[in-house]
């Protein structure tokens, strides 16, 4: 009976991947350990989590934040998990393995705050939009335009998360297409698939990516390797496109801006932040958090600076300007909610990083009872770990790729460092399959609302599905020595 169990969870698992959210971060092996996969408890916290999951997915229809069921879910599962081990005399294995799920996403939330945290400075200093404004007035063709704001995507989000990423090069798109809404469909398709590309190839590039490298799978450095795999992945969809745009000129009108002080030295820092981040784990050891936070502190103290030395009855002087042209100059002053520090922190999406609590917990719970163990058995054990990969990466369309890393990661597979790379680039570039497949897809169906759909998106899906098997066939030919 139990293999039948363990094989129908192993299938669901492929159609339904939220049945493998999250980590066991247990700290160390217990003497003491129950295996709950046929208890009542294990069977309620199945339903629970499965549930839960419905309703996040649901979260359009429902108006309810998809935070608050999985935070319910992640509740009831770790409160009959202890009940169950209490029963028995022994509570302290359960206890401990929620300590070490809670440190696991506590590194995670740490590291996702400073770098949002720097992103919302970056935006009130104005930067993003002078950005966007530079590309407006360049006074490009279309189909240049396609190029620059792909590969500039491509590029911006191996270091800014995706939605960020999307949304800034998806105003350019929005801004220069308001009389070609084929350009705009096409424009803002490039763009998901070029920012899942980009954020594939470093680990900073999103929550999948920074799980495999927070864990140890993969060095820093390792993701570059699929460099090359990833620029097929966007260059095969992008040069079919490309003969579907409008070959005429966009008409904009010229804009000025001026950023304010400190501007640069916020890019600065937030540079230097990322390098302590990077240094605290590869030279020292420590959690990629723990120089993230150094780097919060930096920023703290460069607020205070500008806040003791501002001159509030003067006009703010421009440390460097960008100027396109026509119009009126405007000043931008520094305000004084501008430069506090916890408005930027209030400003992250606490939904979703409470999701994520939701996720993790509530499935490292699954993981501590032992339902994971047995999908990997069927996932790693009767299959081949590179077909699972490739199985999993399609999933990532529907699923949320980070909490499909975080599954995976807690069935702690034995395969080579080519086959974690093979997870990588699959669940990076797998969300671009579909337009709801990645945060940038949903983000710029809102954006771009009317012109880049569900339905303009599925029309390329089969180039998009043949970039996703180029992608892979590059990788196993460009890193065949890591498998």
């Amino acid at each position: 009976m139990l293999h039948v169990v363990v094989y129908l969870l192993g299938l669901m698992s492929l159609i339904f991947p939220c049945l493998g959210f999250a980590e066991s971060a247990t700290a160390a092996p217990q003497a003491f350990h129950l295996d709950l996969t046929q208890h009542w408890a294990g069977y309620f916290s199945l339903l629970v989590m499965i549930t839960a999951y419905i309703a996040a997915m649901l979260e359009d229809v429902t108006n309810l934040r998809k935070s608050k069921p999985m935070l319910l879910a992640a509740a009831l599962i770790w409160f009959v998990i202890v009940l169950a081990y209490q029963q028995h005399g022994h509570s302290l294995p359960a206890t401990t393995a929620f300590k070490g799920n809670l440190q696991a996403y506590i590194e995670l939330l740490l590291f996702i705050m400073v770098s949002m945290t720097y992103l919302n400075a970056m935006e009130d200093m104005g930067i993003f939009n002078a950005l966007k404004i530079w590309l407006v007035s360049k006074d490009l063709s279309y189909r240049r335009l396609f190029w620059i704001t792909g590969f500039l995507v491509f590029l911006i989000s191996c270091i800014v998360n995706g939605l960020t990423a999307g949304l800034l090069m998806g105003a350019v798109v929005v801004a220069v297409g308001k009389n070609s809404p084929r350009f705009v469909s096409l424009g803002c398709l490039n763009i998901v698939i070029a920012t899942n590309a980009g954020g594939t190839f470093s680990p900073l590039g999103g929550i999948s990516t920074l799980f495999v490298w927070q864990h140890g799978m993969l060095g820093f450095t390792e993701f570059f390797k699929l460099f090359v795999p990833c620029l097929v992945n966007f260059l095969l969809p992008a040069a079919a496109m490309h003969f579907a745009l409008p070959k005429d000129k966009p008409i904009v009108e010229p804009q000025q801006i001026l950023l304010p002080r400190g501007a640069k030295r916020i890019i600065f820092l937030f540079g230097v932040t990322i390098s302590l981040a990077v240094g605290f784990d590869m030279a020292l050891g420590l959690p990629a958090a723990a120089g993230m936070m150094a780097g919060l502190s930096l920023l703290q103290f460069f607020y205070f600076f500008l806040q003791k030395s501002d001159k509030p009855n003067n006009p703010q002087q421009s440390e460097f300007s960008l100027f396109f042209g026509g119009g009126d100059l405007s000043s931008m002053s520094v305000e004084a909610k501008r430069l506090d520090i916890f408005d930027k922190v209030g400003r992250l999406e606490w939904d979703t990083l409470l999701f994520f609590y939701g996720a993790m917990m509530g499935i490292g719970g699954l993981g501590f009872i032992g339902y994971l163990d047995a999908i990997s058995h069927v996932l790693y054990g009767q299959f081949s770990p590179t077909l699972a990969n490739v199985m999993i990466g399609l999933s990532s369309a529907f699923v949320d790729n980070g909490t499909l890393m975080f599954a995976v990661l807690t069935m702690h597979p034995d395969i080579p460092q080519g086959q974690w790379l093979l997870l990588t680039l699959t669940l990076g570039v797998g969300g671009s399959l579909l337009a709801i497949g990645s945060a940038p897809g949903i983000g710029l169906m809102g954006q771009a609302k009317g012109q880049y759909t569900f339905g303009s998106h599925m029309k390329w899906c089969p180039v998009i599905l043949l970039a996703y098997f180029a992608s892979i066939g590059t990788h196993m030919l460009v890193n065949a020595g890591s498998f």
